[in-house]
């Protein structure tokens, strides 16, 4: 008798130090976060994911109190970082700065280590901004798409554009527009936006399929000049550059946009105040400026709807991939 009443006395006692140790886990996963964060970002500095990234992680710090650490790690058209990210410890300290090229990943590298829909939280769609087609005005003189369009007709393979490397949404635009088009145009991969960009300004390259967060502010200093902005509508950073639709590419709608994920296993409680935390830093007057400024909007897709909206890019592009015969060079 004695016995058995201390054997369930123990269990009483084991129960309840489990249960203690469990709300005590998440006490602290409700106050997350309390030490700095990383966030991965899958592109050399300089690029357009920096364009957003940095200003995200300065609000973030003051609305937290907490430092967001970017942490650049480039490659193989973002699949390098991702992988990374993806084998991060799931506690809600290593986040993922993902963009539409991790959508177009899975149709043009055979042998990923990793599932962006498998091994992912999707937390939320934090930019979305349309390709623009821009040009370094020393090497084209062309100053109207038309125009320019007719050159690569009447020279094919005679110009090239860059790109973030193979694989990204800067190829795959590329890719449609010559399909959209009729030209051909060489494509010369780089190791990211940021490099792509640079030798664009240098006169190195001819043109680039770039997104507005990276290209905005050379646009305004005259480094270089947009010839269309992809979609059915003018962009309001840029009233005076035609859209796709105005010159007569109705179907040619691409936009680059970024989003956030954790490692597969996150907690749901620190989940949803990473969700919360990234919500308001972006409904501040100071990333509403710089995001309007790079040509984008805010979107408010979280959790299961932004999982739907990459699947959707994912099958978009595969398309896309399909129909260009793009691959990896």
């Amino acid at each position: 008798m004695t016995s058995g009443f201390q054997r369930r006395d123990v269990l009483r006692l084991a129960a309840a130090a489990s249960a203690a140790m469990a709300a005590a886990g998440v006490r602290a996963q409700s106050h997350w976060p309390t030490r700095p964060v990383t966030m991965i970002v899958p592109f050399p500095a300089g690029g357009g994911t920096d364009a957003f990234a940095r200003p995200l992680s300065a609000q973030f710090t003051k609305l937290t109190g907490q430092t967001l650490v970017i942490d650049n790690r480039g490659g193989a058209g973002g699949t390098v970082g991702a992988s990374i990210a993806a084998k991060a410890a799931p506690d809600g300290y290593t986040l993922f700065m993902g963009a539409v090229h991790h959508a177009i990943a899975p149709s043009i590298y055979p042998k990923l280590d990793y599932d962006l829909e498998k091994d992912f939280v999707p937390l939320l769609l934090l930019a979305n901004v349309p390709q623009v087609v821009v040009v370094n005005p020393k090497r084209v003189t062309e100053t109207t798409l038309k125009a320019f369009v007719a050159n690569a007709k009447q020279n094919p393979g005679k110009l090239n554009y860059a790109s973030a490397g193979a694989g990204t949404s800067h190829h795959l635009a590329g890719e449609l527009f010559k399909l959209q088009t009729g030209t051909f145009i060489t494509h010369i991969p780089y190791r990211g936006a940021g490099p792509a960009l640079q030798d664009l300004i240098a006169g190195n390259v001819d043109v680039m399929f770039d997104g507005l967060g990276s290209s905005a502010q050379h646009i305004k200093a005259g480094r270089i000049k947009a010839l269309m902005v992809a979609g059915s509508k003018r962009n309001p950073a840029f009233p005076d550059v035609p859209c796709a639709a105005e010159v007569g590419l109705p179907d040619y709608t691409v936009t680059t946009w970024y989003g956030l994920w954790a490692p597969k296993g996150t907690p749901a409680e620190v989940q949803a105040r990473i969700v919360d935390d990234m919500k308001k830093a972006l409904a501040s007057d100071e990333l509403k400026t710089i995001w309007a400024s790079n040509g984008s909007e805010i979107p408010n897709v979280t959790n299961a709807a932004y999982a739907a909206f990459v699947n959707a890019e994912i099958k978009r592009w595969a398309a896309v991939v399909k129909a260009s015969g793009a691959k990896l060079e």
